[in-house]
């Protein structure tokens, strides 16, 4: 990128957090590629990376204790904009991020969050624009709950016996780097790191239209992890099989006998046979079950199980499937203490995106 005309001591997204732990962890959920897309909105961003597929982490403002985007080019009236145009793109070395952010060598400690979590709201609603599902989270249209007002550095860097590394990070535009500044507390040593970014490449247009939704199921995700550990790696393919409550039938009385028509089945075959797991109907297994009509598709399994990283770390899955194929998973991560906001949403969530294979559909 080369640089715009524009002053660099007013970078258009400025943000801090007392403790990088949280956001290093999500970084590490979709680190498959070096190249990632960062999609700056004043809700949050988007951090996308592709490899026959789109795994996604979503940011919201109210991880951060400072978040502050200034569109480039922008009036003085911001609402007055879409919500198309008010974003800025660019890449950067995802693996050299992470790097930084562990720099003291304390990114990678285990950290508290918080105990009790509510229902899941996230694309729950029927929105079929992406964007919409970030206008809730809008810091210009929440209180301000501890707010930083630039107090000094201490400000940002909290002290603590307790290890932590904090951050600053900083943004002034196309052709300038992304700025952090980290330091383990006030009085201590700060490290300042400028990572170059550059222009975004195209990104493959996955969107989910809850219009086409034909499954939609939430459940914990230790249930779904369990499933995935017990398929071989040598596994090619992965199906999952599906039915209405009330068209799902059994073979017979047995209880070990399978479902002929599951409520939920997922089915793995490789080159040293097969595996097959049903999930019965059952709120303390799935929270939330919807399928219209019985359903069938496979996908390959060394992309399924690229999400195995974001999986380990997430507490609930949303598994959904429209008319095509296209699957989405989206991991619900457990929100630290210190941001957990009045209506109990999270902080972030990662998503996966990914095509169907072509030789399976409706039944």
């Amino acid at each position: 990128m080369m640089p715009q005309d524009r002053d660099q001591s007013t970078p258009i997204l400025k943000a801090s957090v007392h403790d990088v732990r949280y956001l290093t962890a999500l970084f590490r959920g979709v680190n498959f590629s070096n190249r990632a897309t960062v999609t700056i909105t004043r809700t949050g961003f988007t951090i996308t990376v592709e490899e026959a597929h789109a795994l996604l982490a979503f940011i919201f403002a109210t991880l951060f204790d400072e978040y502050a985007y200034d569109q480039p080019g922008s009036g003085e009236d911001l609402d007055s904009q879409s919500n198309d145009g008010d974003n800025t793109a660019f890449e950067i070395p995802l693996n050299t991020v992470i790097e930084c952010l562990n720099i003291f060598g304390s990114a990678g400690m285990s950290m508290s969050t918080s105990g009790s979590y509510r229902k899941w709201k996230i694309s729950d609603g029927g929105s079929e624009n992406d964007d919409e599902r970030n206008e809730e989270h809008d810091p210009t249209k929440q209180k301000k709950n501890g707010t930083l007002a630039g107090r000094g550095i201490e400000s940002y860097f909290g002290g603590g016996s307790e290890k932590r590394t904090s951050m600053r990070l900083s943004y002034s535009g196309p052709g300038y780097p992304l700025t952090m500044i980290l330091a383990e507390d006030a009085s201590g040593p700060t490290t300042t790191c400028e990572i170059t970014t550059f222009e975004p490449e195209p990104i493959l247009d996955l969107n989910f239209d809850n219009s086409r939704l034909l499954l939609k199921i939430i459940l914990k995700s230790s249930w779904l992890r369990e499933a995935l550990m017990e398929i071989d790696a040598s596994c090619e393919k992965i199906t999952i099989i599906s039915s209405p409550p009330g068209e799902a039938t059994t073979i017979g009385i047995g209880r070990r006998r399978p479902l002929e028509k599951p409520i939920l089945r997922i089915h793995a075959e490789g080159a040293f046979g097969s595996t097959q797991m049903d999930y019965p109907n059952d709120k303390d297994v799935l929270e939330t079950f919807e399928c219209e009509k019985p359903l069938k598709f496979s996908y390959r399994f060394a992309h399924i199980n690229r999400t195995q990283r974001a999986l380990q770390n997430s507490i609930k899955t949303s598994l959904r499937i429209d008319d095509e194929g296209l699957l989405s998973l989206q991991f619900l991560m457990p929100s630290p203490q210190v941001r957990t906001n009045q209506e109990g949403q999270p902080s972030a969530f990662i998503e996966f995106r990914c095509l169907a294979l072509d030789d399976e559909g409706l039944e």
